[in-house]
């Protein structure tokens, strides 16, 4: 199988991860995507983050309205802080028949040279970038096994905003999905 790993904190998840995963999982050659959930970002070690299973729970909610997309805890039983080439590397050991590609933004994409065995990742495995409005790709200079998705759907929406829109008792209809507004308020997260 080709399966596409999206990582991420997903503190929350919201609709702009959601249109991604769905994509990707449909137009891109993958017959499946994992929402990885990160415990922690190399680059933000002092981050505040909700618990880790709320986070699960709340991509299980968006996982079951996409179409071959799921949600995988494995990065949570590893070492931290989580790198991605540790993460793809024992993924590949663990699962020797399937190929793994890297779905990215493209904010990432222009961080990638600061990530730790980056030249590694773009040795072994495939990376599918997603447009991220102000952080354009020039797809001419990109290494063979990068593509973009061109022609995915960009909606910019951040976990950020999300969180603080809740904080300051906005309407957040659309900017994350139904089921998980309602875990948020359920679980009075982001309060």
């Amino acid at each position: 199988m080709k399966i596409g790993i999206f990582g991420g904190s997903f503190d929350p998840i919201h609709s702009g991860h959601a249109i991604i995963a769905n994509y990707a999982s449909q137009w891109m050659g993958l017959d499946e995507v994992w929402l990885m959930v990160s415990p922690q970002n190399p680059f933000k070690q002092d981050s505040d983050l909700s618990p880790e299973e709320s986070r699960c729970e709340m991509a299980e909610l968006v996982a079951g309205d996409c179409r071959n997309v799921k949600v995988s805890r494995f990065e949570l039983t590893l070492p931290r802080p989580s790198y991605s080439y540790r993460t793809l590397s024992l993924l590949k050991k663990k699962h020797p028949e399937d190929e793994f590609t890297l779905i990215i933004g493209s904010d990432n994409w222009q961080e990638f040279g600061r990530w730790r065995d980056n030249e590694k990742i773009i040795e072994e495995f495939d990376i599918l970038i997603y447009p991220r409005p102000g952080h354009e790709i020039d797809a001419s200079a990109l290494p063979p096994r990068v593509r973009i998705m061109d022609e995915a759907p960009q909606v910019f929406i951040s976990s950020t905003f999300v969180r603080q829109s809740v904080k300051e008792g906005k309407n957040i209809n659309f900017f994350i999905p139904p089921r998980v507004y309602e875990y948020i308020r359920k679980h009075n997260l982001y309060r």
